[in-house]
């Protein structure tokens, strides 16, 4: 495995991403209320035309992500989709011609610091690529679990952060549940060919997973601001991943002294991620005054409706 390639596809694959991101918060923003958690949140979704640039996105991002996980381990691969948030950023400050304050860049800074430093620490590698039937299981029934329990105490609550970060938690562990079942299946392309992919449950287990988790995200992104959803996916997909990395797949990361700055670099990450919220009201500001982070705070005209 080549560790340099699959990180380069991992930045990619989170460039990608956060393209989608900025691109699904413009057209979910238009949904009227009472779609909200039901299969006609998708349907008006399918009239934005920006709604579908968000899909060319991701699927790109599941192209060099596929490339990624087959150079690299997968708890390498998924935590570097930490730097969506401040790609995400950046792309919409550029979109919208405005600029980062300070405090912004501090927090990319030590977003991308802390994500270098922790996996130079960690030095994930190894495992196994063979994994057995009732593992599998297990790994699905306990990954379910959790993710209805999410959507559940989103349902509870009202259109807001609390909502949005619990369905972004919930895509998170959907995301992370597809990445492990696209490294199987991506493997068993490697050995075999093409035949080996389209016969593998494991290609239509991540493709429902991955299906699952883009409507979790699109009632994320509807739910509530951009600030609340975003932190929880990134995040909880790098933590989530990690875990399976370990336990599924056997990975191995460096342990004994190499915990500390492993550490140092995970609180960073952290910091960043939730310090990013502060300033992204000032950034995602579009040239007619809307408020594109969606925090409620502007009421200007603009091209983006607000939330209701």
């Amino acid at each position: 495995m080549s560790a340099p390639l699959a990180a380069l596809f991992a930045v990619l694959a989170a460039v990608s991403n956060a393209i989608a991101m900025v691109l699904q918060r413009a057209a979910a923003r238009t949904v009227p209320k009472a779609d909200s958690f039901s299969l006609r949140l998708i349907r008006h979704l399918l009239h934005q035309p920006v709604w579908f640039g968000g899909i060319a996105a991701i699927l790109c991002a599941a192209v060099c992500q596929a490339l990624a996980l087959s150079m690299g381990s997968l708890a390498l691969v998924q935590p570097i989709f930490v730097t969506e948030l401040p790609f995400a950023l950046l792309i919409a400050s550029v979109a919208f011609r405005r600029r980062l304050p300070a405090r912004g860049w501090a927090a990319i800074i030590a977003v991308t610091a802390g994500i270098g430093i922790a996996l130079a620490a960690a030095s994930p590698s190894g495992g196994r690529t063979g994994i057995g039937l009732a593992t599998w299981v297990l790994t699905l029934a306990v990954a379910a679990g959790a993710m209805t329990l999410c959507v559940g105490a989103a349902l509870r609550r009202p259109r807001g952060r609390a909502r949005a970060a619990l369905f972004g938690t919930a895509a998170a562990i959907g995301y992370a549940l597809t990445a492990a079942l696209m490294k199987s299946a991506v493997h068993a392309f490697a050995l075999h060919g093409a035949a080996a992919f389209f016969t593998a449950w494991e290609t239509y287990a991540f493709a429902a997973a991955g299906a699952c988790s883009l409507f979790l995200l699109s009632n994320a992104v509807e739910s509530g601001p951009l600030i609340a959803s975003q932190p929880a996916l990134t995040l909880g997909d790098a933590a989530v991943s990690l875990a399976l990395g370990l336990m599924v797949y056997g990975e191995h990361i460096r342990t004994g002294w190499w915990l500390l700055p492993a550490a140092v670099g995970a609180l960073l990450v952290t910091a960043g991620v939730l310090a990013l919220p502060g300033v992204e009201p000032q950034a995602l500001k579009g040239p007619a005054g809307e408020d594109v982070a969606g925090d409620g705070r502007n009421d200007g005209p603009g091209v983006v409706p607000k939330d209701r």
